[in-house]
């Protein structure tokens, strides 16, 4: 017997630590210009306060593939900078993902107790939606690593100044 995708995780939590500020780290998920250096390096427009819109476009070598100019769209919930950004979220990749309904995406960032280090904790709503639960936990080979891979890049690039790629 199988299980439907849908009837599995539908809510994924993701959680990293980082050897940054909160401010920075909020800063890489908020401010113009950060999106395009880590994770799949596209272009995002987010306007960090209740009601604003999220919207993230994509990249040229994605165009070249057949994706739309824009590939997610979504509102801002609540924000409390730099400790919490939460949002809507739906993928516009295929008629299938645009189909689904919007899932729910919080950041959670708090200053851990031990010098410098940030506890980054993503969590995931995906209830209802199991094309975007197989895409965000990373389950689709030609479409990413999914969150664990934007996270554990945009650790490397504050750590470190680089992404883990080119």
């Amino acid at each position: 017997m199988t299980v439907a995708a849908e009837e599995t995780t539908t809510v994924q939590v993701h959680r990293v630590y980082i050897r940054a500020t909160p401010q920075a780290v909020w800063d890489a998920i908020t401010k113009p210009g950060w999106s395009e250096k880590y994770g799949y390096r596209c272009a995002s427009e987010l306007d960090p306060r209740t009601g604003g819109a999220y919207r993230v476009l994509s990249s040229d070598e994605m165009r070249r593939h057949g994706a739309p100019e824009q590939i997610i769209e979504g509102e801002i919930i609540e924000a409390d900078p730099p400790r919490k950004l939460v949002q809507t979220y739906r993928m516009l990749f295929s008629p299938e993902l645009a189909g689904e309904p919007f899932t729910r995406l919080t950041y959670e960032i708090e200053e851990e107790p031990y010098g410098g280090v940030t506890r980054l904790t993503v969590t995931h709503d995906v209830t209802g939606a199991p094309a975007h639960a197989a895409q965000v936990a990373g389950e689709i080979s030609e479409a990413g690593g999914g969150w664990s891979l934007v996270l554990s890049d945009l650790k490397t690039l504050l750590e470190t100044g680089k992404a883990m790629t080119n």
